[in-house]
């Protein structure tokens, strides 16, 4: 009996060893080849994602990039992450061959968690599905649209601040900064503006957010099984809501120019076929991410930049005071009124540059070819990192500094700020974010003075920077 168990026990050890033995060779044959980037790969599976996104739980997410950069004396490097064989291509030759290679060298790559949490862009992928996106967005994005929205983004910015900042001396900030942004692109995407209506969606939709870029493990309780989850309940509530466009477009009660939900019901593709309805549910859904998280982050450090450097408040609140006595009583903002916002978006620059919303992005290589003289095999990951010239001293001196001047006149140097990416993949509603940016400094700065609650409140990027606290401030209103 004992020689049996003893067999079992050897049997059990010898498939663990061969298993691991199995799983690293594969790991380690995904990074063999003439010539590749220095690096390491840590280990099968796991790579060094836990080493790349603890330094972002940590507040400082640019430590894995200028580390590796400093030990390997190299611009680009080799790693693993989420799983997938990687290259991080760091500084302005690196962001410069990416964008310059859009669709040449390089495409669009995303996690698979994303497939998984939208599954109908399995019909496809996710790369199809951003190209056909970025095919509808210009009609809602062209200028005279743009124009357009600013008095409605001013309307919802003034319901906003009466229902969640005044009558009250202290707020959290991050979680209004996500609530505001929500709001607008809910009714600039769907023509939806009840705050009832709004507050349905929201917390599921901040649960999707938070678990899109995560390990995809599909169990319950984990970030990825709880976004699941929420996407299916968002695309059903998007489907009620096509559903009556529809009618409402058929019996005339809405328009096909009224918002981007109407627009996409009559789009067709090359061989005239309308996209159906969980088509369109995913790429709302998109939209209301790509239209809302980056610039809510970007506006939680705006106010909490302002409130530590109160000569830099002073002066966007003469600019935007201005602004608002030139106007008559009831007045909503216009196309004028924010081209006169100068400083203050320069300043809303400097807040991106130091806490940039987006961090970085990812792309894949569609053939073998050669960087600063290292191979970089098809089929490779390759990753960009905003951080990367943001705080690198060669592209702005003194990089922890908050300095506005350092975008008048020609501005940064081309490749060194890239809070919206760039070449043809930058982000499509970087003026759209410009927009909602500067209507929400408009509106806080002329209501209020702050300060913060927590003055050494820890910051955590996850995978977008954010107040650990959600920044709590204390309102001080102007007085009449």
């Amino acid at each position: 009996m004992e020689v049996f168990f003893l067999s079992l026990l050897l049997i059990f050890v010898l498939s663990v060893s061969v298993g691991l033995h199995l799983l690293f060779y594969k790991h380690r044959s995904h990074f063999t080849g003439p010539n590749l980037p220095p690096g390491k790969i840590g280990w099968p599976m796991i790579g060094e994602s836990l080493e790349f996104l603890s330094t972002g739980w940590k507040g400082h997410p640019e430590k894995f990039i200028f580390d590796r950069i400093y030990r390997y004396s190299s611009e680009v490097f080799k790693t693993c992450l989420l799983g997938e064989p990687a290259a991080v291509f760091a500084g302005v030759a690196g962001n410069k061959f990416l964008f310059s290679n859009e669709n040449h060298l390089v495409q669009a790559w995303w996690p698979r968690s994303v497939d998984k949490i939208f599954p109908s862009s399995n019909q496809t992928s996710s790369k199809e599905e951003a190209k056909k996106m970025r095919k509808l967005l210009p009609q809602f994005l062209k200028p005279e649209a743009l124009h357009r929205y600013i008095s409605i983004m001013d309307h919802i910015a003034q319901k906003h601040f009466a229902d969640g900042w005044d009558n009250r001396n202290e707020v959290l900030v991050f979680p209004l900064a996500k609530r505001f942004t929500f709001w607008l692109a809910c009714r600039l995407f769907m023509s939806i503006e009840e705050p009832d209506h709004v507050a349905k969606f929201e917390k599921p939709f901040h649960v999707l957010a938070s678990g899109l870029i995560t390990v995809p493990i599909d169990l319950p309780g984990t970030p990825f099984r709880r976004a699941i989850t929420a996407s299916d309940f968002i695309r059903e509530e998007l489907s009620c809501i096509i559903k009556k466009r529809k009618i409402d477009l058929a019996e005339g009660k809405a328009s096909q120019n009224q918002d981007i939900l109407s627009h996409m019901l009559f789009a067709t593709d090359e061989d005239g076929r309308h996209m159906n309805e969980m088509d369109i549910a995913d790429k709302i859904l998109g939209l209301l991410i790509g239209g809302h998280d980056t610039a809510s982050a970007a506006i939680t450090f705006l106010v909490k930049f302002l409130a530590e450097l109160p000569h830099i408040y002073q002066k966007v609140y003469e600019e935007q005071m201005e602004i608002a006595n030139s106007k008559a009583s009831g007045d909503l903002l216009n196309w004028d009124d924010v081209q006169k916002m100068r400083y203050s978006w320069n300043v809303a620059c400097e807040v991106m540059r130091l806490a940039p919303p987006l961090q970085g992005a990812f792309r894949e290589a569609m053939t073998d070819f050669v960087f600063n003289g290292f191979s970089i095999p098809k089929g490779w990951k390759l990753y960009w990192s905003a951080n990367s010239t943001h705080k690198n001293a060669e592209c702005f001196p003194e990089p922890e500094k908050f300095d506005p001047t350092r975008f008048e006149g020609a501005g940064p140097a081309p490749y060194t700020f890239v809070p919206f990416g760039g070449g043809p993949r930058m982000c499509p509603g970087k003026e759209y974010a410009r927009l909602e940016i500067l209507v929400f400094m408009h509106n806080v700065v002329k209501r209020f003075k702050w300060d913060k609650l927590l003055p050494d409140e820890k910051i955590i990027v996850d995978p977008m920077p954010m107040p650990a606290k959600g920044l709590p401030v204390r309102l001080h209103p102007h007085k009449p």
